[in-house]
């Protein structure tokens, strides 16, 4: 853990650099910052050992996501959506097609796996077709993802996860949007004929390698990125927004922001809200962790973790928008802050950080709770 949070550290300022450039370019991440987090093993962060990547537990993860996205949002969102689409076929995809996937290291994958796509089965291959979007990354991806229903001869059918070389998509593009620029998550459609060792069942996989935790399936793995991501632009926007406060004065303030008290309690409730969230976040990965190291996989724990990052990570979304407010022009130009509250809010669209997450906690918590109150 400590070497790759050491690289992602030492190229925060790079990355911020190339982050700002690509942005100004209104292009996709750098091949500069892309080659700088393959080199640095940063792709390979939740990667199984055995296929030659770093398999962080949770705590580890989180610490590595959190620093790519707090150097730039967009290089953060593709390092750590790239890392867990590869982590899934590289703990649940057998041996026939692993050594060929990370055959020169530890390929970048991008995609959407919603299940927008229909498998046709045809003997030991799946005629898959789809159109997709959100592909983040897939301007620099080896293999593009895609999630699809199987169209059943008997039965109902399964939702399988794929992936096909890049070669094989045709990208559209379409990313003409207000956050996360240059993710380059383009809309992409597939019509490809993919051998059945390179799919896995979302909900019936077997793990081929990799420890105990990836038993707890798609969206724990998920959500680790999702969460360290949300951490990191958080963690950014207080930085930035506490460096301008010590040398802006607002036209119609009649004090300098630092000592304006509306920005005090603001800035403090942001801080309080980064702390807590990033207590309770690596509380609930872990304990999820754990209880899959005991192999007694909860999904109940899983819940939790993801309730924790849907939360974290709308109350970051409205915390920055107050601090956007006193900030003013400042924060209207271009810069660090003004890229993280359009990341933030953009990255709050996200499925993974859903209501529906929040329904699903509260639904469990009333499934739990006693017939009556506690006596007194």
């Amino acid at each position: 853990m400590t070497q790759l949070l050491d690289a992602a550290r030492d190229l925060r300022s790079t990355l911020d650099a190339e982050g700002a450039k690509a942005e100004t370019a209104g292009s996709p991440m750098t091949d500069e910052a892309v080659r700088l987090c393959k080199e640095a093993g940063l792709y390979g962060t939740l990667v199984p050992k055995e296929v030659g990547g770093a398999e962080l537990d949770a705590a580890g993860s989180l610490d590595v996501f959190t620093e790519i996205a707090r150097a730039d949002g967009s290089i953060g969102w593709v390092v750590m959506a790239g890392s867990t689409a590869t982590a899934y076929f590289g703990s649940y995809c057998p041996d026939s097609f692993t050594d060929e996937m990370f055959a020169h290291g530890v390929p970048l994958v991008a995609g959407q796996f919603a299940p927008n796509g229909t498998a046709v089965p045809n003997g030991d291959r799946f005629h898959i077709t789809g159109d997709y979007s959100f592909g983040s990354g897939l301007e620099h991806a080896d293999w593009a993802g895609s999630g699809s229903f199987t169209a059943p001869t008997e039965g109902d059918p399964d939702y399988i996860f794929a992936v096909v070389p890049k070669s094989e998509i045709e990208v559209i593009g379409n990313w003409d949007v207000m956050g996360l620029r240059s993710t380059a998550s383009y809309d992409y459609r597939i019509d490809s004929e993919v051998p059945a060792d390179r799919t896995f069942s979302m909900f019936g996989f077997t793990r081929h390698r990799g420890g105990k935790q990836f038993d707890l399936g798609i969206l724990y793995m998920t959500e680790i990125g999702h969460a360290g991501w949300a951490l990191g632009v958080m963690r950014r926007a207080i930085d930035e927004a506490t460096v301008i406060a010590k040398t802006k004065q607002r036209m119609t303030g009649k004090t300098g922001l630092a000592e304006d008290p509306r920005f005090q309690y603001d800035l403090a409730e942001a801080e309080s809200l980064f702390r807590a969230g990033d207590l309770w976040i690596r509380n609930a990965f872990t304990k999820a962790e754990q209880a899959a190291l005991r192999d007694d996989p909860d999904q109940g724990l899983v819940g939790e973790a993801l309730q924790a990052t849907a939360w974290f990570t709308q109350q970051s979304t409205e915390a920055i928008q107050k601090l956007y407010r006193h900030i003013g022009t400042s924060a209207l130009r271009d810069g660090p802050f003004q890229r993280a509250f359009r990341d933030i809010h953009a990255g709050s669209q996200h499925a993974m950080v859903s209501p529906a997450h929040t329904f699903a906690f509260a639904e469990s918590m009333l499934g739990a709770a006693p017939d009556r109150g506690v006596d007194c």
